[in-house]
């Protein structure tokens, strides 16, 4: 790992010969912390990145080893927490799509995915960006490009034919909420 061409020659210089003093300690340091070759990498770039960005803040001779010890410390905290957080939003996912599946009958889904599947690509879009993206009338009006009056009655209209289409397939529209009922019954 070198710093960037073009930058100042004693910089680049000090970075160099703290990157050959270090590195083996370092390297040690942050494969006994991590469970693959791939979390270690990661590490010890992140360090050394660190180090470079912060290379006028680096104290000099014995003390830098140590800050270099400090500054992996923390990115292996920080990868843990990352690690953390992925898995927990991991499981949280996979428990909201059990209670999901759950929930819906397999017939009711493959309809509701033919009856999606019947509706326009735009209408499509519309409610895709509703319930899957969790996007605003407003915020579906930034992202299409029109005015926020235009996009509710587009998103009204989508979802009139959603239930249209859902209604045509025979489902049960009152697991979908009154307001998929008076939908499909033309009722607004």
């Amino acid at each position: 790992m070198s710093p960037p061409e073009g930058c100042d020659v004693g910089l680049r210089q000090r970075f160099e010969e703290l990157y050959l003093a270090h590195y083996p300690d370092l390297l040690a340091y942050v494969r006994r912390r991590t469970d693959s070759p791939d979390d270690a990498a990661d590490a010890i770039a992140e360090t050394f990145t660190t180090a470079w960005r912060r290379i006028d803040e680096l104290p000099a001779g014995p003390q830098a080893r140590l800050w270099l010890y400090g500054v992996a410390r923390r990115v292996l905290a920080n990868q843990r927490r990352g690690e953390s957080r992925r898995s927990a939003l991991a499981l949280r996912l996979r428990e909201e799509l059990t209670v999901w599946d759950e929930g819906t009958p397999a017939a009711d889904q493959d309809a509701v995915r033919a009856a999606f599947g019947r509706l326009s690509p735009d209408d499509r879009e519309l409610l895709s960006l509703v319930s899957w993206e969790g996007l605003t009338a407003p915020e579906i009006a930034t992202v299409l490009g029109c005015s926020q009056g235009a996009a509710r009655i587009r998103l009204h209209r989508a979802r009139k034919r959603l239930a249209r289409e859902l209604d045509s397939a025979g489902l049960d529209l009152s697991r979908y909420g009154s307001r998929a009922v008076k939908l499909a019954e033309g009722q607004s």
